[in-house]
């Protein structure tokens, strides 16, 4: 895997973790991500803090499919 496509699985796989519902729609909402990051003193000031995306449900499905692979660790006793 090519480092852009993985930057682009670890994004929509991050997205799962910002979505809210607002009339039906599944948004994940970059405005929130980014205004974290400022506060944190991790970016400059983003300039327009209301962006967002509008993920289809093939986007929600792989969404969800890459946070499970990549961000959540199974339960085994091996973990230990």
């Amino acid at each position: 895997m090519n480092i852009d496509a993985a930057i682009d699985d670890a994004v929509l796989a991050l997205f799962c973790l910002t979505l809210m519902t607002k009339t039906g729609h599944r948004k994940a909402s970059i405005g929130d991500v980014l205004n974290r990051l400022y506060e944190c003193g991790m970016i400059g000031n983003p300039l327009n803090k209301t962006k967002s995306v509008v993920l289809t449900d093939e986007g929600l499905r792989e969404s969800e499919r890459l946070i499970k692979q990549h961000f959540v660790r199974s339960s085994s006793k091996d973990d230990h």
